[in-house]
C-alpha cells in the first residue's frame, strides 16, 4: 500500500481525491484497486489560504515499488497495515467470572476484550442504562431534582457520555490499542470518519446509540450487565480477593459475586467508593489535578480567529487549545473544549454543584465553551493559604490528615467538595454564571451581554470569585488576557464564565504494581477514576491493557 499526502481547497469535497490520486500516481483509474483515507486535518496557519490535508493509502494493481519511482518530489511511502493483537492464551478457564465495577470507557473496553476472549465478565453499574440515564439527566436539568445514583457522572458510558465525546489522546500507542478503540466505536455506529479525522469526536446524541450497540454485542459474547447495582464491599481470604458484595440502589438488596478478579473502573466521581476502598486497606494517595471555570464565546468568533473571516464558514466548528504559565508559576490551560456545545450542570451530590461541557455530533450550538483550569497540588489540599480546606481529620468528610499525620489520600476529594458546595450556595442550586469583565473586576454580574449563555440546567448570575482560591482566580485572568493576543476577543467583557469545573480528573491514585494489581491481590485499579487515564480514549486503552493483565494472570 502506498501512502500519499494530498491537499484540497476549502469547498472541494472528498470526491476530488480519486482524480487527484490518478494525477499524482500517473495511473488511469482502473489501475487503482482501492484507496482509504488514513488521516484528515485542516492547515489554517495561513488565514488567507487554509486547506484540507489528507493522508491517503492507495492499493494499486502491479508492483508498488515501480509506481513509487515515478513519484519523485512527492511525499509518498510504502506502508503495511498494523493492527492491535490481544495476547493469545491457552484457553485456561477462570475459576469464577471476572467482575468489573463501572461501565465507563475503561470498564466497557476491559469487559469487551475479556468477553471476546471467552471470560464472560460481570459488569456492575450503579447508574442506569443509557436511555434511562438520559431521562434522569433531562429531568434534573429541567427540575433540579438530582438522582445521586444516575446522573451526568454515573450510568452507562460514564462521565464521558455527557461530554463532547472527543476521541483524541496524547497517550503513546506502539501496540495500536488506541486504533482498536476507534475501530470498535466505528463498528458500533460511531461512523467511519472517526478512524481518520485528526480530531475525532462522537457527540452525546450518537454516543448513546453506540453504547447500546456495544452492550448488546458484549452480551452476545457472554458478558452480564447489572445496572442500578453499586459496589458495596470486598471479601478477602488469605490476603487475596475472593468475592464482591453489590447493593441494589433502588431497594438496598445485597448480592454476592464470587470472583478472584475485580477490575475497579469506578470513574473520577465515585467518592463514596474511594472512601470504602481506603477503609478496606487499598493503597492510594492524593494526586494533583486542576480546577477552574467554563468560558463561553460565540462560535462565529472562534471560527474567524482560527480560519480567517473569509473562510470561517468553509470548515467545521473550530476547536482551540491554549496554555500559559501564570506569574506564580502554575499552569493554566483550556480543557475539554467543546465547539458549538453547551455548558451542563454535572452534579452528582446533593448540595454540591459542578459543571462540564457537552456537544452533540453536529456541534450546532451557538457558543464555543471550554474549561479554563489551573493546576492544584496536594500541597494546596493540605490547607495552604487561600484554599479554605479545614485542617484535621474530621471523619468521612472534612479530612485532610491521615491517622499518621500525613496528607490524607482523600484530601483532594474534600478540596473538590468544598469548591462545589460554594458553587451550589452561590447559585442557589443553579449554575452560577458571570461575565468575564465582571470577574476580572471582582464584581457581581446582573445579566448577559451579547454572548447569551447556552446552559443545560438553570443558571444564576453572581460573582464567581468567591468559589475558587484567589491563586486560581488570578491565574484564570492572566491566562485569558494572554490568549486574547492569539484569539481576538478571547478577553471580551461579555464572555460568559460558569462554575465550578472541579471534575477534570481523579484527585486520587489507587496504586497498582507491574501486574496492574493493587496491594490486595486480585484487584485491578483501572482507568481515569483510579488515576491512570484522562479522557475517553486513554481510559478505554487502559481498560484494554487491564484486560491483557487479567488474562496474563489467569495463565500463571
Amino acid at each position: 500500500m502506498i501512502r500519499i499526502g494530498m491537499k484540497l481547497k476549502p469547498g472541494e469535497g472528498e470526491e476530488r481525491l480519486l482524480p487527484g490520486l490518478c494525477k499524482i500516481l500517473r495511473l488511469p483509474e482502473k489501475e487503482i484497486k482501492a484507496y482509504h483515507i488514513r488521516k484528515k486535518s485542516i492547515d489554517a496557519r495561513k488565514k488567507e489560504a487554509p486547506f484540507w490535508v489528507f493522508q491517503v493509502d492507495v492499493e494499486v494493481h502491479g508492483r508498488e515499488e515501480a509506481v513509487l519511482k515515478r513519484l519523485r518530489g512527492r511525499e509518498a511511502q510504502i506502508v503495511k497495515e498494523k493492527a492491535y493483537q490481544f495476547p493469545k492464551g491457552t484457553g485456561k478457564p477462570f475459576l469464577h467470572r471476572p467482575v468489573i465495577v463501572g461501565t465507563g470507557p475503561a470498564g466497557l473496553f476491559c469487559g469487551y476484550m475479556l468477553a471476546k476472549a471467552g471470560a464472560a465478565p460481570v459488569l456492575l453499574e450503579r447508574g442506569g442504562p443509557v436511555r434511562e440515564r438520559e431521562a434522569a439527566v433531562e429531568r434534573f436539568w429541567k427540575t433540579g431534582l438530582l438522582d445521586t445514583e444516575c446522573n451526568v457522572q454515573f450510568g452507562e458510558g460514564g462521565a464521558g457520555t455527557f461530554s463532547d465525546g472527543k476521541l483524541n489522546t496524547l497517550t503513546k500507542d506502539p501496540l495500536f490499542r488506541g486504533r482498536k478503540v476507534l475501530e470498535v466505536f466505528a463498528a458500533m455506529g460511531a461512523g467511519e470518519e472517526i478512524l481518520y479525522d485528526s480530531r475525532p469526536h462522537i457527540g452525546t446524541d450518537v454516543l448513546k446509540t453506540v453504547l447500546e450497540n456495544l452492550r448488546r454485542e458484549m452480551e452476545r459474547l457472554g458478558a452480564e450487565f447489572h445496572f442500578h447495582t453499586r459496589f458495596a464491599d470486598l471479601e478477602c481470604t488469605g490476603g487475596r480477593l475472593s468475592g464482591v458484595f453489590a447493593e441494589d440502589t433502588r431497594n438496598g438488596e445485597r448480592r454476592f459475586f464470587r470472583t478472584e478478579h475485580l477490575i475497579l473502573a469506578i470513574g473520577h466521581s465515585a467518592r463514596d467508593t474511594f472512601r470504602l476502598l481506603y477503609d478496606r486497606g487499598l493503597s492510594m494517595h492524593a494526586k494533583a489535578f486542576a480546577a477552574g471555570l467554563r468560558i463561553e464565546h460565540p462560535q462565529a468568533m472562534i471560527q474567524a480567529a482560527q480560519y480567517g473571516e473569509r473562510f470561517a464558514g468553509a470548515f467545521p466548528p473550530a476547536p482551540y487549545k491554549v496554555t500559559a504559565r501564570a506569574s506564580d508559576g502554575r499552569g493554566v490551560y483550556s480543557f475539554c473544549m467543546c465547539p458549538s456545545g453547551y455548558v451542563v450542570n454535572a452534579s452528582s451530590e446533593i448540595g454540591r454543584l459542578a459543571v462540564n461541557g457537552m456537544s452533540n455530533r453536529a456541534r450546532d450550538g451557538r457558543n464555543a465553551n471550554s474549561a479554563i483550569i489551573v493546576t492544584v497540588s496536594p500541597e494546596d489540599f493540605a490547607g495552604s493559604p487561600g484554599t479554605g480546606v479545614p485542617e484535621g481529620n474530621g471523619g468521612p468528610e472534612g479530612m485532610v490528615s491521615a491517622p499518621d499525620g500525613t496528607l490524607h489520600p482523600l484530601a483532594g476529594v474534600e478540596f473538590q467538595r468544598r469548591l462545589e458546595e460554594r458553587a451550589f450556595a452561590l447559585g442557589n442550586g443553579a449554575v452560577p454564571v458571570q461575565l468575564y469583565g465582571d470577574f476580572k473586576a471582582d464584581r457581581e454580574s446582573r445579566g448577559p451581554g451579547e454572548v447569551l449563555p447556552d446552559t443545560r440546567g438553570a443558571r444564576h448570575y453572581a460573582n464567581l470569585r468567591s468559589i475558587l482560591p484567589e491563586f486560581v482566580n488570578r491565574a484564570i485572568v492572566e491566562g485569558v488576557e494572554l490568549w486574547s493576543k492569539k484569539i481576538a476577543g478571547f478577553n471580551r467583557y461579555d464572555a460568559v464564565l460558569s462554575g465550578v469545573e472541579s471534575r477534570t480528573s481523579s484527585p486520587v491514585r489507587i496504586e497498582r504494581d507491574e501486574r496492574f494489581m493493587s496491594n490486595i491481590s486480585g484487584i485491578y485499579p483501572c482507568g481515569e477514576g483510579a488515576g491512570y487515564a484522562g479522557g475517553i480514549t486513554s481510559a478505554a486503552m487502559d481498560g484494554i491493557r487491564t484486560a491483557e493483565m487479567v488474562m496474563t494472570e489467569r495463565e500463571r
